[in-house]
């Protein structure tokens, strides 16, 4: 069987979906793989470490995807300018992808939709169920690790005042507020860099233990007014609340929105679109300089106004909504980001050949398109195909 990791092609993406190490477990077990050179650069892991893993280096990116059977990615598929063909149209009917895709986006639509068409097996990573055999194959909670440390480095490096209390000869000069929405691992870590760095912060979430569990890292509650009983999924994880609950939600958050500097933005359901909870309206109220990293932009985003990829300056508050805010911290997270995908390749694979048993809590989950159908609920569900 042969593996191919391409080198990633989005804008400022500086991960590799593996390792020298992850490549070495691969190929002890029986696996061929195929690495385009130069793929690990940018995370600081070189074609000569990679060889000596014995991965085979390969020059062309259209031959990794001409000649593997299974192709790891960090992120979905793009539109390869150098080639002037997307990677999609490199790959073939039967040939097996794991990545994240984010298949519920409904920028995402049209790139699933080529992908059932070329008839790719796709499963991904955002779609990893919370259940304790699944744990190794998390990449969205390292990845939300991450992006939790490195969002309000980013935030605190664009808001054009001190973040902790400073004492100086002209007085006192008051700590930045700092409200995380969605109190997941991306926002725990969020609320334990900005306390670190000296802020007051805040945090909300519809989850009643969510929220216990922010408060011991010293957060203050924001009360949401949303009903428990509505509020938590299988697994832990949100639901997706109806309209009149998200009403409450914007309610409350509209409240305290115009004390706050900073505004973290992480609350998600799993295979859905992220709720929206800024509306535009409420941005305007918050305090010129004010910034708002949104990463739960991948699944459309929890402010209305964030711009997807982007950074952008409106009404006088900075929005943060850079989708690979993970890919600017690399060493870091290709190290996590690797071991998870090894992990999710050597549950597939038996024998050398990959197994889907679609039965399997994991595989019903993270399944995107097979045999020329898109199969994964959430996406199904933003396309209006169910």
């Amino acid at each position: 069987m042969i593996i191919g990791v391409p080198r990633e092609i989005m804008h400022g993406e500086d991960r590799v979906a593996a390792t020298p190490e992850t490549v070495k477990e691969m190929v002890d077990a029986g696996l061929t793989i195929l690495v385009e050179a130069g793929a690990g650069e940018g995370s600081f892991f070189h074609d000569p470490e990679y060889a000596a893993a014995g991965a085979e280096m390969v020059a062309d990116c259209e031959e990794v995807f001409r000649r593997a059977d299974l192709i790891l990615k960090v992120k979905e598929p793009l539109f390869n300018e150098a080639k002037g063909r997307s990677e999609i149209s490199m790959m073939h009917q039967g040939q097996y992808l794991i990545t994240f895709i984010h298949p519920a986006a409904p920028a995402n639509h049209e790139m699933v939709k080529e992908m059932a068409s070329q008839g790719v097996i796709s499963l991904t990573l955002d779609g990893v169920p919370r259940i304790s055999r699944a744990q190794n194959l998390d990449a969205l909670t390292s990845m939300s690790t991450c992006a939790g440390y490195k969002g309000i480095i980013m935030a605190a490096d664009r808001h054009p005042a001190f973040l902790p209390m400073i004492h100086s000869a002209i007085g006192r000069i008051d700590p930045l507020h700092v409200l995380v929405i969605g109190v997941g691992v991306g926002g725990l870590q969020a609320l334990a860099t900005a306390k670190r760095l000296g802020a007051v912060v805040h945090a909300a979430d519809i989850r009643p233990m969510a929220a216990e569990q922010a408060t011991s890292l010293g957060a203050k509650p924001v009360d949401l007014h949303v009903d428990p009983a509505k509020a938590i999924g299988e697994g832990g994880y949100a639901l997706e609340l109806p309209e009149e609950e998200l009403e409450k939600e914007r309610a409350a958050l509209a409240e305290v929105l115009p004390d706050m500097d900073i505004v973290f933005c992480s609350a998600l359901v799993p295979g859905c679109l992220a709720p929206n909870l800024i509306s535009e309206d409420m941005v305007k109220t918050m305090k010129p300089g004010s910034v708002i990293v949104d990463i739960s932009i991948d699944q459309g985003g929890n402010c209305a106004i964030t711009p997807p990829g982007e950074i952008e300056v409106k009404h006088h508050v900075t929005c943060i909504g850079i989708k690979n805010i993970p890919g600017m911290l690399p060493k870091s997270s290709t190290l996590m980001f690797a071991k998870n995908i090894a992990n999710f390749v050597n549950f597939l694979v038996h024998d050398g050949q990959i197994v889907l048993d679609r039965n399997d809590e994991i595989i019903a989950k993270t399944l995107t398109t097979i045999d020329g159908q898109i199969v994964h609920a959430g996406a199904r569900e933003a396309m209006g195909l169910d």
